[in-house]
């Protein structure tokens, strides 16, 4: 069991940057991928950026070059640096936890995406 706490949201003009955080806590923690999805007003959710457990982190094109994600495993979080925001960065940000836990019944479950309840982010002049 994983619990997403997000912060960072906000309203910014067209240029200017925001850092979104994502905290992971739970009684047992066993993190694989952490991430970035947005969903813009009328669109489908879709991947930012993803940093796996090991491994080279996952942009969108359309974010290449101007956001920045990393991750702390001693934390257990997941930041988004987000610069130079123009207006299509516009939408609800979620956070992407993909874990493994601990089941008294079951043993280990592997793989279960955990997803925070998002924050708001608006770039507008």
């Amino acid at each position: 069991q994983v619990q997403l706490v997000e912060s960072g949201g906000g309203l910014v003009r067209p240029g200017g940057s925001l850092r979104l955080s994502c905290a992971a806590s739970g009684s047992r923690l066993s993190i694989n991928a952490m991430g970035w999805y947005r969903q813009a007003p009328g669109k489908e959710r879709e991947l930012v950026a993803t940093v796996p457990s090991r491994g080279t982190t996952t942009y969108a094109d359309s974010v290449k070059g101007r956001f920045t994600i990393s991750r702390d495993d001693v934390m257990h979080t997941v930041d988004l640096q987000m610069n130079s925001l123009i207006p299509e960065d516009t939408g609800v940000y979620y956070c992407n936890v993909n874990a493994n836990y601990f089941s008294a019944y079951a043993d280990w479950v592997y793989g279960v995406d955990y997803w925070g309840d998002g924050t708001l982010v608006t770039v507008s002049a």
